[in-house]
């Protein structure tokens, strides 16, 4: 089966309940710079340094696009879009409607949300245990938060502040999702 390393998005460029599809920032793209050297070096050249790097996945949204850029760039490989690593999609459209859903959801359980919340979180882990060969994928909080949660046995919605551009570890090979390695935590307002 699979080591699955979910990175979080670096800092964007405009929050939840301002933007649609935001970007990076400066400090955003800074922090993936740094991500892909240090995953670089993890693969190719640190203690687990293997022969086949692993495949580069990353959610359609533009701040994980662009954070997987330096290593797509490094490694000089594609990267896949793999749309159930997206963000938690809203029951809204209207911004700042979303924003204040999100805060508030954040608050409280899985179980509490509605039937398309719970679905969206049973098809990240589905894919999550699902993947045979070893990847990284560009991700965002929410959908970190719903691996680690599911792995932990946990229904809160927000149990870890993954930092932008922190590596959250996955193994997969006993048929359940085991976490290996937290990512770096911060505490990260998600507006």
């Amino acid at each position: 089966m699979a080591l699955i390393q979910l990175v979080r998005h670096g800092k964007a460029a405009a929050g939840f309940g301002s933007h649609k599809d935001p970007g990076l920032d400066d400090l955003g793209r800074s922090q993936s710079a740094g991500v892909a050297k240090l995953l670089d070096h993890q693969h190719r050249s640190g203690p687990h340094a293997e022969a086949n790097l692993p495949q580069l996945l990353s959610s359609p949204l533009a701040r994980a696009q662009e954070t997987a850029i330096p290593l797509q760039q490094l490694w000089q490989v594609e990267v896949a879009i793999e749309n159930r690593v997206a963000e938690i999609p809203s029951p809204t459209e209207d911004l700042a409607a979303r924003a204040q859903w999100l805060q508030n959801a954040m608050s409280g359980n899985w179980s509490d949300l509605d039937e398309n919340s719970q679905q969206w979180r049973q098809n990240i882990v589905d894919y999550l245990l699902s993947c045979s060969e070893d990847c990284i994928i560009f991700s965002h909080y929410v959908a970190i938060n719903a691996a680690v949660s599911f792995a932990q046995g946990d229904d809160k919605m927000r149990v870890f502040a993954p930092d932008n551009c922190s590596v959250t570890s996955f193994d997969n090979s006993t048929g359940e999702l085991v976490i290996v390695d937290l990512g770096v935590t911060a505490d990260t307002f998600v507006n």
